[in-house]
């Protein structure tokens, strides 16, 4: 790993079937999920979805995340259209400076920051000291006595995981949110996207190379 790369002051030490496998040897799967427009619903409505959800919540026996990750909206392309347009009118010019002030106070909105993208997430943990009956990682293996993750541990771990994952996908979906887990494709490409901003907000991604995917 080179000296001064991010990678190293994360505590993630392998991303495989799905599953973020940390350094301390727990385990985090992540759901992607939609979002839900509160604000134009009834107010029976409202108090149904917060009702539910608030079941939801009381129904939970671990712990749980939830992130949510704001973005200026890339409409870059949408801009390079509107650019073409704009040339292919160079035969009428009242066309063409309507355009062109159309594409300018699009830019000049999202520049701003007027309008962004939000994408919403729910981390879902599980600790090696749940397969002894443990709470948490303050039970029996913390981060200095983990033992050596093995293959089968693993997988029961991850079988664990995902049923949780699963409950708490129902559990959403009652409140009338949908989600999806990601894969092993997608969580890099989303903690890459954390750590260039930038770059991810034009649509570029690096391409992963196929031994990093498991």
């Amino acid at each position: 790993m080179p000296a001064g790369s991010s990678q190293q002051f994360l505590p993630i030490e392998q991303i495989r079937e799905g599953v973020m496998i940390l350094k301390d040897h727990s385990l985090r799967g992540v759901l992607m999920s939609s979002s839900l427009n509160f604000a134009l619903k009834s107010s029976e409505e409202q108090e149904a979805t917060i009702y539910q959800f608030q079941t939801f919540l009381n129904s939970l026996d671990f712990s749980c995340q939830i992130l949510v990750i704001s973005r200026k909206v890339n409409i870059t392309g949408y801009l390079d259209k509107l650019e073409e347009l704009e040339k292919t009118h160079d035969d009428n010019e009242l066309l063409q400076t309507q355009t062109r002030e159309y594409r300018k106070f699009i830019e000049k909105i999202v520049e701003g920051g007027s309008i962004m993208n939000k994408s919403f997430y729910v981390v879902t943990p599980f600790y090696l000291s749940e397969l002894q009956g443990g709470k948490n990682k303050g039970g029996l293996f913390t981060i200095r006595t983990a033992p050596h993750l093995t293959e089968e541990m693993f997988q029961r771990a991850k079988t664990q995981l995902y049923q949780r994952m699963e409950f708490l996908s129902l559990g959403l979906r009652r409140c009338g949110v949908w989600t999806v887990a990601l894969n092993s494709e997608e969580l890099i490409e989303l903690f890459w996207s954390l750590s260039h901003p930038k770059e991810a907000s034009v649509g570029y991604y690096p391409e992963v190379p196929p031994e990093l995917i498991k």
